[in-house]
Formats: structure tokens, C-alpha cells, sequence
């Protein structure tokens, strides 16, 4: 007997279509990426661009460099003479130090995790190149010193990522510990100074006098940043990918150039283009290019923003645990070197203090979320410029105090960390996060 719709008396049940052979929709209008209006609408396109993104939380790095011009008024209306170029001398050889520290940060943040410990081994990194550079070469010393570091964040991190035992817990015992073999490192040397003609020495009192250096580092940054733009809009256009325009690239890269302009003249005004700054470049650009354009950097991410799916996904998560720590270690200990270098030597003392308070807080006021997954190496440039503003704008205002400084910083600590929690929901209510 037939059993065929037309036997039963039942409508003939169409056959499904797959994707290539599914007819479009009548009067379907393509999808267009929203980015692509906002360019075509101009100036008033990127206007309401610039609304969506502070409802939804998406608002990077505006809070910090709002914060800097506040900072730069204030102080410039207090003192009346704030916004000089002694001061853009004073705020980049006291930031480079904690700053290179906080970059080291930047990568434990990413993670979702803390590392308490990075003081006490640039205190320690500092010292032994202290120890060791009395009596070996310099070269030698300094190497002695920068490995120390690495291999004290590669402990921190094998006692995380194999033990279990809590970055936390790990770290905070690095605190106390390395400080505490920092002083036997020394033994009965309260203080060591830097030999003559050490590189370390050079670290923060070497300067290219000549004003050619200034604006030629300057003029090379702003073309590598128009440079970058331009590259990966022509990667993004033939792959057929919303793409930056022209005009917004000239715009973006003039904007920069006025900027370093403007800091290379005020070096210039003064002894010249630090060469404390160029090293701190340098990092950043190495690192930034390790997180943004590599491997690496994409699993680091991924592990921050999720442990078990960044398992999943086939990434080794302990290695990348125990190399952020080292990491971290290994930038604690140049910054030891640095911190060595503004003060003299290597002394008991060296990394104390609120050194650690500095690089923490200079990651996170910088942007770099403490919920893991979000922030830039960037952040800790941001974030040591605004904490050395601070610092050196009450130094003006004869109000050195630690105890103002540190409720001061502590405040400007709180209202990151608030603001980093209110974007984050923002963007989890937008379904953004």
C-alpha cells in the first residue's frame, strides 16, 4: 500500500535546503558593520560611537589620561609652576624604575593573579648586583642580577601553577623572604655604591645632550605609530575587514605628534633625552608586541579570561603561568637596577618601602583590569605618570609626607579599581564582557 503524502491525503512535506542552495530572503538587505557608519557619518558618527562605547564601559584608557590633565592643572593652578620641563626631568627618573616593575605586573594582572613579591626582588636583584659588581665585571654582575630575578618569579611561579598553593600566598611569603635574604646578601654593608663607570650608574644620569636625539626619537615614533596604522589597515582592507580611513589615521598619528613634540622640547630645555626613558620604551614596545601580535600573548589572555577553557583550547595553562611569573621576576629585577641607579647603590632599604604599592597601583590606575583578560602594557606608563605626578606636585607643595602621599595614592587606587568594576558590569549588562 502506498504510504506517499499524496496516498495519505497529506500536504507534500518540502525537503530542507542547506546554505548553498537556500534562497535569500525578499527585499533582504545586507549586513553592514556598524563601524563603517560611524566612519561614513563623520565627526558626528564617531560622537555617538563615543557615547555607546561609555554606556556600554568600553572606555580604555580615557579615565587615566583625564586624570593626568586634572593632575597637570591642579598642581600648575597650586604651584604655578608645575607643567615645566625640571619637572618632566624629575617624574621620568623616579617613574622608570617602578614603572619597568609595573610592566612585569601588567602580565600577572592579565592572568587574574597578584604578585606581592616584586619589590622584595628588585631589592634583592639589586643587591646582588651590588655584592657581585665589586668584584667581578660589570657586565657580569648585571647579568648575576637580572637572572636572580627571573629565577626567584620561576620559583613564585612553579609553587603557583604545580603546587597549587595560591599566587597570593606564594608571593606575599616572597615578601618577607627575599627581603629578609636581601639583608644577608648584604651582610654587614649597609649600603654599597655604584662603582665608577658602571653601567648602572648610567642607567638614570645618562642623558643624549645633543637636541637631535629628542626630536629624532620623536619623529621616529611618531612615523612607526602612523606606519602601524597604515599596515594593519591594509591588512584588514584585503581581508575585506572594517578598515581605519585616511583622514582618521593622519588625524590620530598628528594628535601623538603634537605630544612628543612638545616632551622632546621640555627634555631639551633641560639635559636632554634621558637615556632611562628610551630603555622604558623599549620595553614596551618588546612587550606590547609579545601580548598583541604573538602567540604567547594570546594565550595569556585566554588563560586570564578563562582557565578551563583556555584548557580546552589546548593551552598549556601551567606553562604560561610560571613564564608570566618569570616575567614578572625578571622586570622586577631590571627595575631593582634602576632603583639602584637613582639612589646610588644597592642599600637594605632598596625595593622597600612603597615601591610595591607603586607598581601595583601604576597597572591597575593605568587600566589594566585585577579581574584577569583585559589591559595593555601600556597601562603601567599611564599609571606610573600619574602616581609620579602626584608625588612630585606635592613634593612642590612642600608636603612630602608619606602619610599624604599614601592616602592620596590610595584614593586614586579606589577610584580605579571602582571604575574598573562599574565598566566591567556596564559591558556584562551590554552583553559586551
Amino acid at each position: 500500500m502506498s504510504t506517499t503524502p499524496e496516498a495519505t491525503g497529506q500536504a507534500p512535506v518540502p525537503e530542507p535546503r542547506t546554505p548553498d542552495t537556500a534562497a535569500p530572503a525578499a527585499g533582504a538587505v545586507p549586513a553592514v558593520d556598524p563601524r563603517l557608519l560611524v566612519r561614513e557619518k563623520g565627526f558626528k558618527g564617531y560622537a555617538e560611537e563615543f557615547v555607546r562605547r561609555l554606556r556600554s564601559g568600553e572606555i580604555g584608557s580615557l579615565p587615566v589620561v583625564v586624570g593626568l590633565i586634572v593632575i597637570g592643572v591642579v598642581f600648575q593652578l597650586l604651584t604655578g609652576n608645575f607643567i615645566t620641563s625640571y619637572n618632566l626631568d624629575q617624574i621620568t627618573l623616579y617613574a622608570t624604575g617602578p614603572g619597568i616593575m609595573a610592566v612585569g605586573i601588567v602580565f600577572v594582572l592579565l592572568l587574574g593573579e597578584i604578585d606581592l613579591a616584586v619589590g622584595s626582588v628588585a631589592g634583592l636583584a639589586g643587591s646582588v648586583w651590588g655584592v657581585f659588581a665589586t668584584d667581578l665585571p660589570d657586565s657580569v654582575a648585571i647579568l648575576l642580577g637580572i637572572f636572580s630575578g627571573a629565577l626567584l618569579g620561576a620559583f613564585h611561579g612553579v609553587v603557583f601553577a604545580k603546587i597549587g598553593v595560591p599566587a597570593f600566598v606564594v608571593t606575599l611569603a616572597g615578601f618577607l623572604g627575599w627581603a629578609g635574604l636581601q639583608t644577608w646578601v648584604m651582610g654587614e654593608r649597609s649600603t654599597i655604591p655604584t662603582p665608577i663607570g658602571s653601567f648602572v650608574g648610567d642607567l638614570t644620569k645618562y642623558y643624549f645632550s645633543d637636541v637631535a636625539a629628542a626630536y629624532g626619537l620623536a619623529v621616529v615614533v611618531v612615523a612607526a605609530f602612523y606606519l602601524a596604522q597604515a599596515l594593519d589597515s591594509g591588512r584588514r582592507k584585503a581581508a575585506g575587514l572594517p578598515y581605519r580611513p585616511q583622514s582618521e589615521m593622519l588625524l590620530r598619528t598628528g594628535v601623538l605628534a603634537v605630544l612628543v613634540l612638545v616632551a622632546a622640547y621640555g627634555f631639551n630645555q633641560e639635559k636632554g633625552l634621558p637615556l632611562s626613558l628610551v630603555i622604558f620604551l623599549a620595553i614596551l614596545l618588546v612587550t606590547d608586541f609579545v601580548l598583541r601580535r604573538t602567540t604567547y600573548g594570546r594565550q595569556v589572555f585566554a588563560v586570564g579570561g578563562g582557565i578551563e577553557a583556555a584548557r580546552r583550547a589546548g593551552i598549556n595553562v601551567d606553562r604560561i603561568r610560571i613564564s608570566v611569573f618569570t616575567i614578572s621576576g625578571t622586570l622586577g629585577a631590571v627595575g631593582g637596577l634602576f632603583l639602584a641607579s637613582a639612589t646610588g647603590g644597592a642599600d637594605r632599604s632598596l625595593g622597600g618601602g612603597n615601591q610595591l604599592m607603586m607598581c601595583i597601583a601604576a597597572a591597575v590606575i593605568g587600566g589594566t583590569s585585577l579581574f584577569g583578560g583585559r589591559g595593555k602594557v601600556w597601562s603601567a606608563l599611564l599609571g606610573i605618570l600619574v602616581l609620579q605626578s602626584i608625588v612630585q606636585g606635592l613634593n612642590q607643595l612642600n608636603l612630602q609626607s608619606n602619610a599624604i602621599q599614601y592616602m592620596i595614592t590610595g584614593a586614586v587606587l579606589l577610584i580605579a579599581v571602582i571604575i574598573d568594576s562599574v565598566s566591567r558590569r556596564t559591558q556584562k549588562s551590554a552583553g559586551r564582557a
